[in-house]
């Protein structure tokens, strides 16, 4: 059994919620939802309720930083699951029906889902029916004769390193939102802040020169980078600035 009381990734508050949503390229009211819940009333039908599904630690409501390294890897996985254009609200009975079969905490964190997910969902859609069933089997192709998850989601959860070990959860993330810069994440690396992956560089050092006006070139020279892969934090930079 992991000892999650003892491993940073489960007991340590790294993110906020909008700096993990900003880490994962995804609007932050989307993953305030899932790391919150929601609760929608209509004048005229039952009230939609939706239980947090991203791990957080103290107040979900806090401004400070609430979200252990584990709970941005959850936020990872579904926010793979979004790019197959699939409301999560209409595969969470299939999705909390999944972690349970599977039987590991954080399950959304654990390899057992990237392994055994597709095939899972698939037969429990035959449990669901009716429009929940089909959204959920979206998720889903047959290839070989195995039932995978399609490829834009592949394409993010390839992105997630696992330990070989126990549950194997997710130990390093390379984040997504990039098409040339290689940006990772690890929780024992600058607090469990992104860095360039193959020279270790802080991206906030670098994204702080740039927005102080130095050159591309000359950033990428001073800490031994590629200039294309700084040109795109740059380019980042200017796109959230407009």
């Amino acid at each position: 059994m992991d000892d999650q009381s003892a491993d940073v990734r489960f007991s340590v508050p790294l993110y906020t919620q909008a700096e993990a949503a900003g880490y994962l390229d995804m609007a932050s009211s989307t993953f305030r939802n899932w790391a919150r819940g929601y609760r929608n009333t209509f004048p005229d039908r039952p009230e939609v309720v939706g239980s947090p599904l991203i791990t957080y630690l103290g107040s979900p409501h806090s401004p400070h930083p609430s979200i252990p390294f584990i709970g941005l890897a959850e936020g990872m996985f579904l926010s793979a699951l979004r790019r197959a254009n699939v409301p999560l609200q209409k595969i969470r009975p299939a999705l909390e029906m999944v972690r349970d079969q599977i039987g590991v905490e954080h399950a959304l964190a654990s390899r057992r889902l990237y392994v055994l997910g597709a095939q899972l969902l698939y037969e429990i859609g035959d449990d669901l029916g009716g429009e929940d069933k089909r959204e959920t089997r979206k998720l889903i192709v047959l290839k070989n004769g195995q039932y995978v998850f399609r490829e834009a989601i592949e394409s993010y959860l390839i992105r997630i390193d696992y330990d070989e070990t126990g549950n194997q959860y997710a130990r390093k993330i390379n984040l997504p939102g990039y098409e040339v810069a290689e940006i990772s994440v690890l929780p024992g690396v600058n607090f469990g802040r992104p860095f360039f992956t193959k020279t270790g560089t802080p991206l906030y050092v670098v994204a702080e020169d740039l927005r102080a006006g130095e050159p591309v070139a000359d950033v990428a020279d001073d800490y031994g980078l590629p200039e294309d892969q700084v040109a795109e934090v740059q380019e980042r930079i200017e796109r959230e600035a407009a």
